[in-house]
């Protein structure tokens, strides 16, 4: 059962960005959603929906594409697997596979063409209206003690303006996040001046990166509208902040530890690893394994 936050805050609706092809992660991702890659026995996108709902977010969005079939099937009721687990009376089990289908109201829309990051938050227009809104990528997975949304949600209500998640990361790295200028403005937060989308060690202006995870106010949709399309003709989210920037403040909450990349091979083995450890069930036998493995040569 995964509890919500007792801390309240106005936003009411996330989106979820999930038509991307997965080419960082063929051939695995060829026949399934990149997004339905277990880390254990959990699909990725079912830890962002969870972290949503652990932030007190139910009204969620999936921005969906062709051959995504199994992530909007997982959200819902199986009622052939319920019977088979009713009559083999594995009743845990069968309770925490109807409770997938209770985490939140999930509604689909599909976006038709990869036109980009910027063309799918589009799409969520019509759904969230004139409300500000999170955007979570499924790529990304937060730790569930990081704290991450929900010291950006405090942040927008503190502020009324959107707020990405920044990290630091090393100059070989930045060449694969927007970049930003910005000035401290208190703890763990600032103030957004200046945005690069995937610059060099050279072009970037800090080495804050954006990752994936986005509290935006309903502003962001003019942009998007006037932003035109770049590299392989997508519109890219970044380049819309940027022009929000001209129209209203944006600011960043900066944090170090408690994110996964997990569309990185590297990254996604490493959320496999700390993930298994922390659990009751696998934790201690696993962690047995790692170190007899390890002190082998």
């Amino acid at each position: 059962m995964i509890e919500q936050s007792d801390v309240a805050h106005s936003i009411q609706k996330a989106v979820i960005p999930a038509a991307g092809l997965g080419t960082r992660f063929l051939p695995a991702a060829k026949a399934q959603p990149k997004e339905m890659l277990a880390l254990v026995d959990k699909p990725a996108i079912q830890y962002v929906v969870e972290e949503a709902v652990q932030n007190g977010i139910t009204d969620i969005l999936i921005i969906t594409g062709r051959g995504k079939e199994s992530l909007e099937n997982h959200f819902d009721r199986s009622l052939e697997l319920e019977h088979h687990l009713e009559r083999a009376g594995k009743h845990e089990l069968l309770a925490e596979m109807r409770a997938i289908a209770q985490l939140a109201d999930i509604h689909y829309i599909r976006q038709g063409e990869p036109r980009g990051l910027g063309h799918a938050v589009s799409m969520a227009h019509q759904h969230v209206g004139d409300q500000s809104f999170v955007v979570m990528l499924g790529d990304d997975i937060m730790h569930e003690k990081s704290g991450i949304l929900a010291g950006m949600l405090a942040a927008h209500d503190r502020h009324r303006a959107s707020v990405l998640a920044l990290k630091k990361v090393t100059p070989a790295e930045i060449s694969s996040y927007g970049s930003v200028a910005a000035t401290d403005l208190e703890e763990s937060l600032v103030r957004v001046h200046d945005l690069v989308e995937k610059p060099t060690p050279e072009e970037a202006p800090s080495n804050l990166g954006v990752m994936g995870r986005y509290v935006l106010t309903p502003g962001i949709f003019e942009a998007i509208a006037q932003t035109k399309p770049g590299r392989g003709g997508e519109i890219q989210l970044t380049d819309a902040i940027k022009l929000l920037l001209g129209t209203e403040p944006v600011y960043g909450f900066t944090f170090t530890e408690g994110r996964f990349d997990v569309g990185n091979k590297l990254d996604y083995l490493r959320a496999t690893v700390e993930l298994a450890l922390e659990r009751d069930d696998l934790g201690p036998a696993f962690r047995a394994f790692l170190e007899a493995r390890l002190s082998r040569p």
